[in-house]
């Protein structure tokens, strides 16, 4: 690592400044102050710039931020002044007047329906073969812009509300226009988390819109766990967590099948995966660049997939499917798939949302799917129930 490679810049945060907040049901993580960075050309070379940022830092052994969804991308990890098992103090976040902001979809949810259904073709018209794209995960946005800036520490406070998501905060490198940009979200989905020798994956993939009436919601939950396209979908991504890790890992286990998960808005399947490395010198950034793109926010195979979205997607995804976490000097930490989130600079920010296409999908239904998934970050908003928004969202 050349002096290049290390980011020095304590004069922009103070000390008691957060810069990443991770808040799980297992408890809350922060980081204040920004000490120093560690920087790497793309994700295949992180693992080695983190290893070696540590070998030459006496300080805090601890690094945290998001990756990008793009692995060939350059990447800015932080290291803090110090960490606390706290949530961030931010004042609350006012309900917000929908009057004053300002949502543009892009794409359209017409458009974005084409998108689906030429991406659908192509997956149905392929001659079988091992490189036949056998799931796509295609994305959408919403642009918003607000009368006054959001603040991303108390944004997270009220996604973390629900108790049964991982509610998250990092801060990203600085953009183009000398912002100071943050990603924000609420995400069901632990890409890897690696203690000692112990792992655990638990992806995700099969979602249906949560109902207000329990008899309904029961109903929905019960479609989704007998549905075709969707246990398809789910198994492809299963599948290959599990080939991922096997090299990795002296036991792997996983069920035999996924089991029901459910946040306030939506019901997810899901597999926990566990398993024992054979090496505990292994770190969880190694088996997260290892694992990303999943299948869960890419499709299989992952490359063939990967050059399907850069032809059909009109957009950047940026951090979106991504990950989100910590790691120490040991490679102990926690990676988490970065979905329903957002990404905050001043009064702009960006929501992103998507879905798996595979054989049997109906456009009409993903649009429904991707406007689901828009309903945690908009609630926290306080932006769910203004129908002026939300037709821009689905129609």
């Amino acid at each position: 690592m050349t002096n290049s490679d290390v980011l020095r810049d304590r004069n922009r945060f103070a000390a008691t400044d957060p810069i990443f907040t991770l808040l799980t049901p297992a408890g809350p993580l922060t980081a204040f102050g920004k000490r120093q960075g560690v920087h790497a050309t793309n994700l295949d070379q992180l693992d080695k710039a983190v290893r070696t940022f540590f070998a030459q830092s006496d300080n805090m052994p601890f690094v945290c931020g998001a990756l990008p969804y793009d692995r060939t991308r350059p990447i800015e990890l932080h290291q803090p002044h110090r960490t606390a098992k706290a949530a961030p103090s931010a004042p609350p976040l006012s309900p917000g007047d929908a009057d004053g902001c300002h949502l543009h979809a892009e794409p359209s949810a017409a458009e974005y329906g084409r998108i689906v259904a030429a991406g659908l073709k192509i997956l149905e018209d392929e001659q079988p073969s091992p490189h036949q794209v056998r799931k796509v995960v295609l994305a959408r946005s919403l642009a918003l812009r607000c009368d006054k800036p959001v603040g991303p520490f108390s944004l997270v406070q009220k996604l973390a509300l629900d108790p049964a998501i991982n509610a998250f905060c990092a801060l990203l490198p600085q953009s183009e226009t000398g912002d100071t940009p943050f990603l924000v979200g609420a995400t069901p989905e632990l890409l890897v988390s690696k203690h000692g020798r112990s792992v655990v994956s638990h992806p995700m993939a099969g979602t249906t819109r949560r109902r207000s009436d329990p008899d309904e919601d029961k109903a929905a939950a019960e479609s989704l766990l007998k549905s075709g396209k969707d246990l398809r979908e789910h198994a492809m991504v299963a599948e290959a967590v599990c080939d991922t890790l096997a090299p990795f890992c002296s036991e792997l286990r996983a069920p035999d099948g996924p089991a029901l998960a459910a946040t306030a808005t939506l019901w997810h399947l899901g597999t926990r995966i566990t398993g024992t490395l054979r090496d505990p010198d292994i770190s969880s950034i190694e088996l997260a660049a290892a694992l990303h793109p999943t299948p869960a926010v890419c499709g299989l195979p992952r490359m063939e997939a990967a050059k399907l979205i850069a032809e059909l997607e009109p957009l950047d995804r940026g951090h979106y499917a991504g990950a989100v976490g910590w790691c120490t000097a040991d490679g102990d930490g926690e990676w988490y798939v970065s979905l329903r989130c957002a990404e905050i600079t001043g009064l702009n920010m960006r929501l992103f949302a998507g879905a798996g296409i595979v054989t049997g999908s109906i456009p009409e239904a993903e649009i429904a799917e991707t406007g689901a998934k828009f309903l945690a970050m908009l609630g926290a908003l306080g932006l769910s129930e203004h129908h002026r928004l939300l037709e821009e969202v689905n129609a």
